[in-house]
C-alpha cells in the first residue's frame, strides 16, 4: 500500500504484557473471575461455576440448576520507557502508560436435564491500551491507543456419562481499535508549527467457537482439553491527518485496511481432589500469536514522499504452564494459589515501544467465601512480572529512532465476582 504523506506513524494493535495479562500476547487470563487466583491452572479442568464458558463449555455439563456469575476487575501497573541518550528524536520519556482498566464479565448456565446443559458468557478477553506521553521521544512511533475485544458466547454441553462430557460455544467478538501518533512535520520545513497528528479508529464483528471436552477416570479427577478457533477481524477507516500543511491534510479521508487474527488456542488442563481440604491443579496452554497477522499502519515519511505498510512484527507461537492449588480451610472458606510462566510472542530484537511484550511469571491468590449454601463471594489478585524489556526502532526512511528499556515492567489484576445458584 502506498500513500503520498509525511510522516513515521505507527498504529499498534496493543500488544502488552503476555495474554492472556495475559498469555504471551494481549488475550486476557483475568476477566473477572476467580481464575484469575489461580494463574489459569485447571482453568480447562475445574467446572467450579458458570465462568467455565470462557475456559471450556464442556464444564457446564458439572453444574446443577441454574447458576450466575457477575464479576469486575482493574488492571493496572508500572509499563515506563526509559530513553538511551543515542535517541535522535527530542523529547522526555513515556511516563507511566498503563491507566488503570476496569473490565467485567457475566456468565449464566442452565441444566436442563441430566445430560443436556445450556448457557452464554460475556466477557472481554482480548486487548489492553497504552498511553503514552505526547510530547515523548517515541510519539512518531506511538501517542496512545487501545483494542478492545468483547466476546459474547452461548454454549451448549452434554454430559455422556460420569465420564464424559463434551461442549460447544459460538464466539461472537465485537473489536474496536483507535490509535494516535504525532507525525514529523520536519522534511516539510514545517518544524514551527509543531507536530502534526495521525488518528485512525475503526470496529468490526468477527466469529468464532470454544470447543471443549472433560473425561474424569474417577471421582476427583478431571482432565480437560479446550480449543479456541481463530477470530479474524478487519478494521477499515479513512485516515484523520491533521498537519497546518497540503502536505499533510491531503491525507485526510484516504481509506487503511489493517487485516488482524486473534489466534486459536488450545489449553490441557488438570483437577485433582487429593482429600477433603486439598486440590492440585495445572495447565498447559498453546497460543498460534504466529498467525496474528498485522499489527500496525506505519507512514514513513521524507521531504519527497512517503510510504505506508502494515507491519509484520514476526510473533512466535507462545506457551503457558500454570501450577496451583485449592484449601478448604472452612466450610464456607476455599483459598486459592497460583505461579505461571509464559513465553514471549517476540524475541528481544523484535519488541517495539507499540508492542512491549516479553516473557512473563505470574503469582496469584483468592479466596471464595460461601455466603450462604446459594451464594458465594470471591476476590482474587494475580502480579505479572515482565521485567526489563529492551526495544529499539527505527524507521526506514526517516531514520527517526527511538531506543531505549522498560524497567521492571509489572501488572496487576484486583477481581471480584458474585455467584448466584437457584
Amino acid at each position: 500500500m502506498q500513500i503520498k504523506t509525511t510522516a513515521v506513524c505507527a498504529l499498534p494493535l496493543l500488544v502488552l504484557c503476555c495474554q492472556q495479562a495475559f498469555g504471551g500476547g494481549i488475550l486476557l487470563y483475568e476477566i473477572g473471575t476467580d481464575n484469575a487466583g489461580l494463574a489459569n491452572a485447571g482453568a480447562a479442568a475445574r467446572a467450579q461455576g458458570p465462568s467455565t464458558i470462557a475456559s471450556n463449555p464442556a464444564g457446564m455439563s458439572y453444574l446443577p440448576g441454574t447458576q450466575i456469575t457477575g464479576g469486575l476487575q482493574v488492571l493496572y501497573g508500572n509499563l515506563k520507557f526509559n530513553r538511551d541518550e543515542d535517541t535522535n528524536v527530542p523529547g522526555s520519556g513515556s511516563g507511566n502508560v498503563l491507566d488503570p482498566i476496569p473490565g467485567g464479565s457475566f456468565f449464566i448456565t442452565h441444566q436442563l436435564d441430566d445430560h443436556w446443559s445450556v448457557g452464554f458468557g460475556q466477557y472481554g478477553d482480548f486487548g489492553l491500551a497504552v498511553n503514552y506521553d505526547n510530547d515523548w521521544s517515541g510519539r512518531y512511533f506511538a501517542q496512545n491507543s487501545s483494542l478492545l475485544g468483547l466476546s459474547m458466547v452461548p454454549s451448549v454441553a452434554y454430559r455422556f456419562n460420569e465420564q464424559w462430557s463434551v461442549g460447544v460455544g459460538v464466539k461472537a467478538m465485537y473489536g474496536k481499535i483507535q490509535a494516535q501518533t504525532a507525525i514529523d512535520r520536519s522534511p516539510f520545513g514545517l518544524t514551527d508549527r509543531g507536530d502534526g497528528q495521525f488518528k485512525y479508529k475503526d470496529e468490526d464483528w468477527g466469529f468464532g467457537a470454544n470447543v471443549g471436552v472433560i473425561y474424569a477416570p474417577q471421582p476427583g479427577t478431571r482432565i480437560g482439553v479446550t480449543y479456541t478457533s481463530k477470530v479474524d477481524l478487519q478494521f477499515k477507516d479513512g485516515l484523520d491527518v491533521k498537519g497546518n500543511g497540503p502536505a499533510l491534510d491531503r491525507l485526510n479521508g484516504l481509506n487503511t485496511q489493517l487485516d488482524m487474527t486473534v489466534p486459536q488456542t488450545v489449553t490441557l488442563s488438570l483437577f485433582q481432589q487429593l482429600d477433603q481440604q486439598w486440590a492440585v491443579l495445572a495447565s498447559l496452554n498453546w497460543q498460534d500469536w504466529s498467525e496474528f497477522g498485522d499489527v500496525g499502519v506505519q507512514v514513513d515519511t521524507t521531504a519527497v514522499g512517503a510510504q505506508s505498510t502494515n507491519i509484520d512484527a514476526n510473533y512466535k507461537d507462545t506457551w503457558q504452564l500454570a501450577l496451583g492449588a485449592q484449601y478448604q480451610a472452612t466450610q464456607q472458606l476455599l483459598w486459592n494459589f497460583g505461579v505461571a510462566y509464559d513465553s514471549s510472542a517476540v524475541s528481544d530484537h523484535d519488541r517495539t515501544v507499540t508492542a512491549p511484550m516479553a516473557e512473563s511469571w505470574r503469582i496469584a491468590t483468592g479466596a471464595t467465601y460461601a455466603l450462604n449454601k446459594d451464594t458465594d463471594i470471591n476476590v482474587s489478585w494475580a502480579l505479572v512480572w515482565l521485567g526489563d524489556m529492551p526495544a529499539d526502532q527505527t524507521k526506514s526512511l526517516s531514520g527517526d529512532r527511538i531506543s531505549g528499556q522498560f524497567d521492571s515492567a509489572w501488572i496487576q489484576a484486583v477481581t471480584g465476582n458474585m455467584t448466584w445458584r437457584f
